[in-house]
């Protein structure tokens, strides 16, 4: 995957996730997205629906996704793996 994804892509991709996840559709609608502005610059997204939490790093080009007590539950690569990969216990 390509590390300069528009944040539309980007949206769609931790949308596929959560719903892997088990957030219902119904609470995708809901989702937030915040930026995280570091002199001047966007450093980072991050992207709550129901009780899950996906932080996009761009400078490090990945996605990590959290569950409600701050788990790590997936981390994806936007720089070269095509699909999200589970992160070994």
């Amino acid at each position: 995957m390509r590390a300069n994804l528009p944040p539309s892509e980007i949206r769609k991709l931790v949308a596929r996730v959560f719903r892997q996840l088990g957030i219902s559709a119904e609470t995708l609608l809901g989702m937030t997205e915040t930026l995280l502005v570091d002199e001047g610059r966007c450093a980072a997204r991050s992207y709550v629906a129901g009780d899950l939490l996906a932080m996009w790093l761009l400078d490090v080009g990945i996605l990590q996704f959290y569950d409600a007590q701050g788990n790590m539950l997936r981390t994806v690569s936007l720089l070269d793996e095509p699909e999200p990969h589970r992160r070994a216990a």
